[in-house]
Order: structure tokens, then C-alpha cells, then sequence
């Protein structure tokens, strides 16, 4: 070790007297090593609820979908269908036909999106796993007879998101269905009558389902063929199709080929991913994680003004020293360097510390679900936490690249 290191090492952990400097730098190390634990942890929780956001999304947003680009629906043949389904790598693909209804029930009413599916949606979504009430149904003749009383044969069903439920004062076992009132084509409500301007079926809320706020509030899923026949579209005819691939398949590589695919048969249609689908969330998950970085960093910045005090102070209580290592010819660089490594020791003491720390209480809650998340209705009843490689190294680098920072200006500005 060059003499600079020793020297640097000495002033740190003298043992002969324990001054004011000695204290403040302690401080200052203990404040960057919480500074860093805070880091790691609010970035894993905010990992794990983002990981669980994107679980709930995911249940309800297939792995990829096809859409128009231009108008509402498409048609797509039974055997491109079968053809779509056999492509390596794809697990499922369902159906789907989706419109903006009006829904009543009793006295209540309320906007919707209806979304109609077939009989492959749950195994694409694994919708069927989260309801909150009742059994998945798509259709009358699914139901046990002894299920849900005596209903029409004719009479569909509806899955009803947890909100919408709340809303509309839904019961199940459900005593009247519900009316779903989806507008004509070409028609308006100005001056016509309820069954000029709008096509009207009924069906009975079998179950609800609580995923995510967003989707909880306005969505209702029922029998594809219900929506169908209220939208007059014909028997291929959809506004999108979801795809769920097998375990182990790269996205990328069949996004690639199903768009290969549609480019050639079919140009107004296009595929795409949970980032597609839900772009806006994914911005604002970037740009809070982002936040969350810039406000922990500001807050590692003033931490490192401990460590600015503390060598400043150290600076002038060994003027002694300092005049001392001049005469015998030591050169202002090298006592600069001095100084330098010992509060860039205090910095990587901390941040190793910090980490070890912030891992610590993470893995701790991880196991034990120490913190809940009270007595609300949650998804999970503790916070959840994942802890990600890429987040100690970028708190690392990030800590030490801000007290490097801060030490070397104090240092080079000093009086030495």
C-alpha cells in the first residue's frame, strides 16, 4: 500500500484519540450507508408492486394480440385461425369481440366495455383463477341446473369486473339479468326509440372479478357469440385476437413472424406485445422509477455534506501533519490523494455496507412479509419486494460517482 493509502487509513481508524473529526466522519458514513439502504429498498418494493401490476395486466392483457389498425373489426378465416394456432411456439389463441355497451340492472345503470370471448380465453388469460365471486360461465348451458335456479336457456352470462358489481348492486345468484344495450350501426339515439336506436340482450351475472383498479371499473366479459348477435358482425369477424405462446418461447422472435405473416396476408392488421397494449402504463413506470432515482440521489447529495464537513475539518486539524509531510518532501498531489482516498474509504465502506444491509431487510421481507399492508382488501398482504442485480450495481456506481464528486471538489479546494 503507497504511503497516501496508510495515511489515509491511519486518520480513519486512529484509536489514540477520538476528536470531533473522528465522530463527524463516522456520521457521515453511517448517513451515506442508510442513504444507500433506502435506495435498495424503496427500488425493490417498487420492483415487486410493479411486478405484481404487471401480473394483474398480464391476466387480463394477453402475452400478444392482433388488431386493425384502421376501423374496429376483421375478418380472419377458420383456417388462418387453425393456422395461427399451429405456428410454433403459439400455446392458445382466443377470440375476441369488443364494444362500449350500456348496461342496466334494477335501477342502476352504468358504461361498459363489453368484451365478448370464446371458449379459449381463460386457459390464454387465466382469467378464470382470479374471480372474486361466483363460477367462470361463458354460457346458460355450462351452468348446473341446480347452480343458480331456474334461468332462460337463451339467456347469457356475464363476469362482471369487481367496481361495475359494486356499482350496479349485482347479486349472485342473480334474481333479473341484465340489460345490455349496445347502439345500432348507423343509428343515433336523436329521435328514435330504445329499440330503433339500440340492439338489446340480457344476461345473468354469474361471477366478479377484482384484478386492477382500471380494468375492475369497466369491464364485463361474456359469450362471444352474445356480442356477435347484438353487433350483427358475422361469424368471422373480430376486434382482436389473443395469443398466449408456450413456456420457454421467445416473444420477440414469433412478434417477429406473425408480423411477417400479417404483412403479407394481411397489411390492416398488426401484433402486439403488454407494452403495446398498455403503453401509457409502461411510460409512467419508466418515468417513476426514473423519479425515484433523481429524488434518492438528492437526498445521497446531502448526505455526502457530512462527509464534505468531515474532511474539511480533517484538513485543518492536521495542519501539523500536513506542514510536517511538506518538509520532508512530500508533494501537495500526493497529500491531496491522501485525503482523497480516505473519504473515498468512508464512501465504499458505506455503500458495501448499505447494500449488504438493504439486501438484508429485503430478503428478510421477502421470507417473512415483516411489513403488511394493513387491513384493506390487497392483492397481497405484505408489501412485496424483488431485489434485481441491476439495482445494486447502478446504487453502487451512482453513490460512489456522487461522493467521488463531492470529495474530490472539497479536496482540490482545500488549502494544503
Amino acid at each position: 500500500m503507497k504511503i497516501e493509502g496508510l495515511i489515509a487509513v491511519r486518520y480513519l481508524f486512529s484509536r489514540k484519540q477520538r476528536s470531533v473529526v473522528n465522530v463527524i466522519s463516522w456520521i457521515s458514513l453511517v448517513g451515506l450507508m442508510v442513504s444507500t439502504t433506502a435506495l435498495i429498498v424503496v427500488l425493490s418494493v417498487y420492483n415487486g408492486i410493479g411486478d405484481i401490476t404487471k401480473q394483474l395486466f398480464g391476466t387480463f392483457d394477453p402475452e400478444l394480440s392482433i388488431e386493425p389498425t384502421q376501423g374496429k373489426t376483421f375478418h380472419f378465416s377458420g383456417s388462418e385461425l387453425q393456422s395461427l394456432r399451429s405456428t410454433e411456439g403459439i400455446g392458445n389463441v382466443s377470440c375476441l369481440v369488443c364494444e362500449t355497451a350500456w348496461i342496466t340492472y334494477g335501477q342502476n345503470q352504468a358504461i361498459v366495455k363489453l368484451r365478448g370471448v370464446d371458449e379459449y380465453y381463460a386457459a390464454v388469460t387465466g382469467i378464470d383463477t382470479l374471480l372474486n365471486w361466483g363460477d367462470y360461465y361463458l354460457a346458460p348451458n355450462q351452468i348446473p341446473i341446480d347452480s343458480h335456479g331456474l334461468w332462460e336457456e337463451d339467456i347469457s352470462t356475464l363476469i362482471v369486473g369487481g367496481q361495475i358489481f359494486h356499482d350496479l348492486a349485482m347479486s349472485i345468484p342473480a334474481d333479473v339479468p341484465a340489460a345490455i344495450h349496445i347502439p345500432k350501426r348507423g343509428t343515433t339515439a336523436m329521435g328514435n326509440t330504445m329499440d330503433e336506436a339500440f340492439n338489446i340482450g340480457y344476461a345473468y351475472p354469474v361471477a366478479n372479478f377484482f384484478i386492477q383498479q382500471d380494468i375492475d371499473r369497466q369491464y364485463v366479459i361474456t359469450d362471444i357469440d352474445f356480442v356477435r348477435q347484438l353487433m350483427c358482425y358475422d361469424f368471422d369477424e373480430y376486434t382482436s385476437l389473443a395469443i398466449k405462446l408456450n413456456p420457454g418461447a421467445n416473444l420477440d422472435k414469433i412478434k417477429k413472424k406473425i408480423n411477417s405473416y400479417l404483412i403479407t396476408h394481411n397489411s390492416n392488421l398488426i401484433i402486439k406485445d403488454r407494452y403495446d397494449q398498455q403503453p401509457l402504463y409502461y411510460k409512467i413506470y419508466r418515468t417513476e422509477r426514473l423519479g425515484i432515482y433523481l429524488i434518492l440521489s438528492l437526498i445521497i447529495l446531502i448526505s455526502t455534506l457530512s462527509l464534505v464537513a468531515s474532511l474539511s475539518l480533517l484538513i485543518l486539524n492536521k495542519r501539523d501533519d500536513i506542514f510536517m509531510l511538506r518538509s520532508m518532501g512530500m508533494e501537495r498531489r500526493n497529500i491531496r490523494r491522501a485525503f482523497l482516498l480516505e473519504g473515498l474509504l468512508i464512501c465504499a465502506i458505506a455503500v458495501v455496507a448499505g447494500l449488504l444491509l438493504g439486501f438484508l431487510i429485503c430478503f428478510l421481507q421477502q421470507q417473512f412479509g415483516i411489513i403488511g399492508m394493513g387491513d384493506g382488501n390487497f392483492v397481497v398482504s405484505s408489501f412485496p419486494v424483488s431485489m434485481r442485480a441491476i439495482d445494486f450495481l447502478i446504487t453502487f456506481l451512482l453513490v460512489m460517482a456522487i461522493s467521488t464528486f463531492s470529495v474530490g471538489l472539497t479536496v482540490r479546494r482545500a488549502r494544503i
